[in-house]
């Protein structure tokens, strides 16, 4: 009898290696750069994305006061006029202006809006759309440069 209840401990104690075991292999962590040679990190490290779509020549500072005057723009419940940033510090600027009236594309409010920027590298005019998905932030699908009619 003594051997069926250290039989049952045996098993249980099995059983609670095996669960611990396969709980804190969820946990096992090393270093991804250890998988690749010291040539991929450099050459992976050296790469850096834009802080804004609009212009590479955007600050990170510049793309925070642009988007905040973006979003005034494309509100939906905003009066659809134009909506300015200025950044005194690198003499950065524009405005956007909404085209047209807000549309649902795959759930999310999207809207097509024109973007005057005056940067250290001249003036750049674009033509873009963002959407924002229901309680989130507007996001620029596309942008490209616009042509104003003669």
């Amino acid at each position: 009898m003594c051997e069926g209840i250290h039989a049952g401990r045996g098993v249980a104690l099995v059983a609670t290696f095996v669960a611990a075991l396969a709980a804190g292999g969820c946990s096992i962590s090393f270093p991804l750069g250890s998988l690749l040679g010291d040539d991929d990190v450099t050459a992976t490290s050296s790469v850096t994305s834009a802080p804004s779509p609009l212009s590479p020549e955007l600050t990170a500072e510049d793309w925070r006061r642009a988007k905040a005057a973006l979003e005034v723009a494309l509100d939906p419940f905003g009066n659809g006029s134009s909506a300015s940033w200025d950044n005194p510090e690198t003499g950065a600027k524009g405005a956007f202006l909404p085209l047209g009236q807000p549309y649902v594309k795959d759930g999310d409010v999207c809207r097509a809006f024109l973007a005057d920027l005056t940067l250290q590298v001249g003036s750049q005019a674009l033509q873009g759309t963002a959407c924002r998905p229901s309680g989130g932030g507007w996001s620029i699908l596309e942008v490209k440069p616009w042509r104003k009619s003669v």
